[in-house]
């Protein structure tokens, strides 16, 4: 039956059932230590020894008043006494605290019937010595019982954690994964060695025994790895390149033969690898030397890779967003023969990833997804998916049934520069100096020919920020000539000319104007080429220790006279880019108070609101959308 018929009601019980299956050994021991504890009393309460000092045993015996005893093993006496004698009780015992060898000769003067046996063992005697035996087995047991349910098997530390799929994937194919054409192009090879192998290896061809799946975080690397085992329909086997590495010294090569061992029994089959550059990295740059865990883990891969048969039907996929730091070794044919770039989306493929994540939520009819992906340009599969979900989580909160452009472009913004911070109290002065702050920005759009359209310009702070103009191109771009850069760096420098125009002074609300303004020239100067006095020649070294694997320095490589060359160009740079975006700003100041003076009253502006306050056209200088 099918878990889609089964009525609701009955999830309950299921999982109360799985709950007593799971810990009926704790249930079992516990009822078991409730008898004990019963039993025990029980014959406590029916016990009637009495224990009599051996002073009065003997007093008892002077007086004639002891009719029989049993002297046992450990000097313990049990006696009868006689019935004449009147006492409270008949039977007692006691204990011989020294070595008495007169004690047989008087029970013999007595006439005191003597006889002997071993002691006898009570039920609760036998429970008070095996109960702390009992209660420490029962711990040790029920400990590693939870260990094992808990999928951290005890002592099992060289087993592989790979979590094996295969029915889960058989709904994932490349359908699911939007655009990417070339990457799915170069994994079709694989789906169909695996589906019919015969195909290649009649004609003498061999099928790559690794794809190294290369890209920045979030763009579907796992997803498309999931994608290939659901369309050959075989097992999937998912491991990041962390639980490799553990504390233990072994352990991780312990475990890739493990992990290799498991593809061979389930072949054909896909082995993925996440995050390979956590157990990949060069060898010979940790602190460790050869010695260390995880160079020993990537040796016993590399070995696995290297002897691993391709006619077994185990492909081998690994993901990273770090392919420099990567062993050479590895990157070798014969062991990650293949790289696939999964690359960031363009705006085709960002409508599309838009439509399949927003066919899980209902849209008004005047969301247009071509206008969202357009206003997305940088984003990641992982990004739009987010931003979907924002988009929802704005309309639950507004009791709305469905999302709407409003929403998107609200979840848009959110991502992009940070949360709105509407109750944030901001003096009046400081919100007019924000506003002529951010008009200038603004205004710069409409008066320089190599800009991207502005998009929308705010004084409501978000994030870090107390407002912002944003930009959003008319098309992908994936290079930018020296005009753009120019305009550029007039644009970051349109706020700290507004404030110096109109109160005759600057805030410290300039400083990541004047960051990224003097950054573009320094690159201009020393990397891309765009310098009158230095061409083609690049300044400045990167210095990226590989074991840490993120640049901290560059290197100087150049003299000092050089370096004061470098300076007085970028300076150059940096002041005439000043003074043409003064003259704009100055020649237009009546647009600019405009604009500041909307924002104060509106907060927010979009294109179409300041082409129509400063009265400029829809043309090529208007950038119009």
């Amino acid at each position: 039956m099918n878990n889609e018929n089964k009525p609701p009601e009955n999830k309950e019980p299921n999982n109360m059932k799985f709950n007593f299956n799971k810990n009926k050994f704790a249930l079992f021991f516990l009822l078991s230590l409730v008898v004990m504890f019963v039993l025990l009393f029980m014959v406590n309460e029916n016990s009637v020894d009495v224990e009599i000092p051996y002073s009065v045993f003997l007093s008892y015996l002077e007086q004639g008043e002891i009719e029989a005893v049993k002297i046992l093993d450990s000097n313990e006496i049990n006696g009868t006494l006689s019935s004449a004698s009147g006492g409270e009780y008949t039977v007692f015992k006691t204990r011989i605290p020294y070595y008495d060898d007169h004690l047989m000769s008087q029970l013999r003067e007595m006439g005191v019937k003597i006889t002997g046996a071993p002691k006898a063992v009570s039920v609760g005697q036998v429970i008070l010595e095996l109960l702390p035996w009992l209660l420490f087995v029962g711990f040790f047991w029920f400990m590693l019982r939870q260990f094992q349910g808990g999928g951290n098997k005890a002592f099992s530390f060289g087993k592989s954690r790979a979590k094996k799929y295969h029915s889960e994937l058989e709904n994932i194919t490349f359908a699911d994964v939007a655009g990417q054409d070339e990457a799915k192009y170069e994994l079709t090879e694989v789906v169909e060695f695996l589906k019919t192998p015969t195909k290649f290896t009649n004609i003498g061809a061999k099928i790559p025994k690794g794809v190294l799946l290369v890209g920045m975080p979030g763009t579907g690397k796992t997803l498309m790895a999931k994608a290939v085992a659901g369309e050959a329909g075989v097992p999937f086997f998912h491991m990041s390149g962390s639980d490799f590495v553990e504390m233990f010294v072994g352990v991780g090569a312990s475990r890739v033969r493990d992990l290799f061992e498991q593809g061979r029994k389930n072949a054909p089959c896909i082995i993925f690898i996440d995050e390979l550059d956590a157990v990949g990295r060069t060898r010979g740059a940790g602190y460790g030397g050869g010695n260390d865990e995880r160079e020993q883990t990537l040796n016993q891969m590399l070995v696995e890779m290297d002897g691993f048969d391709t006619k077994t039907g185990v492909i081998i996929i690994a993901a990273t967003n770090r392919p420099d730091v990567l062993d050479p070794a590895l990157l070798r044919p014969g062991r990650f023969d293949r790289q696939v770039v999964v690359d960031l989306p363009d705006v085709r493929e960002r409508e599309a990833i838009l439509i399949i994540h927003s066919k899980k939520i209902p849209l008004t009819k005047n969301v247009d997804i071509n206008r969202i992906a357009k206003a997305t340009p940088g984003m990641s599969g992982a990004d739009l998916a987010n931003l979907v979900n924002e988009a929802a989580l704005f309309a639950a909160r507004e009791d709305s049934k469905t999302v709407s452009l409003e929403h998107l472009e609200e979840a848009r913004d959110k991502l992009l520069m940070g949360i709105a911070r509407k109750s944030k109290i901001i003096s009046v002065e400081d919100k007019r100096a924000t506003a002529y702050h951010e008009a200038g920005h603004a205004l710069l759009h409409y008066h320089l020919q190599h800009t991207d359209p502005l998009h929308k310009v705010t004084i409501i702070p978000r994030g870090r920020a107390m407002g912002m103009a944003i930009s959003l191109p008319e098309k992908e771009s994936y290079s930018k000539d020296k005009s753009w850069l120019l305009d550029r760096i007039k644009i970051t420098m349109g706020g700290y000319i507004a404030e110096e125009i109109i109160y005759g002074q600057t805030t410290t609300g300039t400083q990541n104007d004047i960051q990224q303004a003097t950054n573009i020239a320094r690159r201009m100067v020393t990397e891309w080429g765009m310098s009158d006095t230095f061409k083609f020649i690049s300044f400045g070294q990167e210095e990226e220790p590989i074991f840490i694997g993120k640049e901290i320095a560059r290197h100087k490589d150049y003299s000092e006279e050089t370096a004061k060359k470098i300076d007085t160009e970028i300076a150059m740079i940096l002041d005439e880019s000043l003074a043409a975006t003064r003259k704009i700003l100055t020649d237009n100041l009546d647009q600019l108070k405009l604009i500041a003076e909307e924002l104060i009253s509106k907060e927010t502006l979009d294109d179409k609101d300041i082409k129509l306050l400063i009265g400029i056209e829809d043309t090529k200088k208007g950038k119009a959308e």
